[in-house]
């Protein structure tokens, strides 16, 4: 926050003038620092090589210094401060002065609320967004319009408070311009430098009325929810290691008894793991898992998923060897209610719960006749069959 620090010199050709100039020991990190009495006729406005003097009355610029020199409103100078010298040659003619600083400066930006983001495969996600970044004022003269006489802001804590929500908005803009280009959830961990790179391009648009450079973006970190930073973390291990998800749970469970002393150990001893097994075995030890689930209570059938015993060879429910891998397609048949697939054996429809047995075969209520499921006659008598 800034502190308006008491004018430090008088002097000048009129009586009472005063010399004007931002001392370093109020200067520091501030970008803006506003002198605390507004500048007369017969001033000196000491300038220096890193700052801006800006002159701002009735809610506009009149005009800005940004050469190093000391102006005296009462000299020749007057031609480079334009009509300032005219509006302040009345008695009651007066003007604020506001000091802006030239040199970069670092800020830092978070979310207060979160960034929802349409996911297909996560569905929607609340995203948070952090990072810092490096900013200078590049246009003194738009930088005062938009934050003294737009914002109303006044100190340098009011201009960072209005950068960092400016910052959110251009990293959630920008989000939402990749997600349309088919960026998901998964991919923002691996992007975080091409995320940057892309809020970087369009922040000239978007701070170039402010009068503000964004000139580095660094830092960035999107925080997802933790039950869906959890199943990325699972997905992405099991690319990496090449196994499906059976196998990731199968591993799992192994390093788990593995590091239980009081039985897992000794259980898994005779497969070769012992108390320092890692998940790299489990994961890479597939068929050691099926004889392990074979010497145990039983392990599913990979082609039709029925439990089968301990010690058998093949499937008791559809006769494939432990350990097949799984059918290409399933055979199916057409539901005779609901016109859904359904598996081949299966009894009754999945979907709407209609028996996948034959209908009992029909007969001519007149001749008692075998009649085709589909005549609407007899084909014997000729008699209507009901509906």
């Amino acid at each position: 926050m800034v502190t308006n620090a008491p004018i430090p010199s008088k002097g000048g050709s009129v009586i009472g003038a005063t010399t004007v100039n931002w001392e370093d020991v109020y200067k520091g990190p501030n970008v803006m620092w506003r002198v605390p009495r507004n500048i007369r006729w017969g001033d000196n406005i000491v300038v220096r090589e890193d700052e801006t003097a800006v002159f701002y009355r009735d809610g506009k610029v009149l005009a800005y210094l940004d050469k190093p020199d000391r102006y005296a409103l009462t000299s020749l100078n007057a031609r480079l401060v334009g009509g300032l010298i005219q509006a302040l040659s009345g008695v009651r003619q007066e003007a604020e002065v506001y000091y802006l600083q030239r040199r970069t400066l670092d800020g830092k930006f978070g979310s207060a609320e979160p960034y929802v983001f349409r996911d297909p495969d996560f569905g929607l996600v609340q995203l948070r967004v952090f990072g810092s970044y490096r900013w200078h004022v590049s246009a003194p003269d738009n930088f005062i319009n938009q934050f003294v006489g737009t914002f109303g802001a006044v100190t340098t804590g009011d201009v960072e408070a209005r950068l960092r929500d400016q910052m959110v908005l251009l990293t959630y803009n920008t989000l939402g311009k990749l997600k349309d280009q088919g960026t998901r959830v998964t991919d923002l961990a691996t992007q975080l430098t091409t995320i940057e790179q892309a809020v970087l391009g369009f922040a000239p648009q978007h701070f170039g009325p402010f009068g503000v450079e964004i000139q580095q973006i660094q830092g960035l970190s999107i925080n997802l929810p933790d039950e869906v930073q959890k199943a990325v973390n699972t997905r992405s291990t099991m690319g990496v290691l090449g196994v499906n998800y059976l196998q990731y749970q199968a591993g799992q469970a192994m390093t788990t008894a593995a590091a239980n002393p009081s039985g897992g150990a000794g259980a898994l001893a005779g497969a070769g793991v012992g108390l320092g097994a890692g998940l790299g075995i489990g994961y890479g030890m597939s068929g050691q898992m099926q004889s392990m689930y074979a010497q145990g209570a039983g392990a599913p059938c990979t082609k039709c998923g029925a439990m089968v015993p301990a010690g058998n060879r093949f499937c008791p429910s559809c006769g494939a060897p432990v350990g097949a891998a799984p059918a290409a397609a399933a055979a199916t048949t057409p539901c005779p209610k609901c016109g859904q697939p359904v598996a081949a054996g299966a009894k009754f429809c999945p979907n709407c719960g209609a028996s996948t047995a034959p209908p009992p075969p029909r007969t001519c209520p007149k001749c008692n006749s075998p009649v085709p499921a589909t005549s609407k006659f007899c084909p014997n008598c000729g008699a209507a069959m009901p509906t």
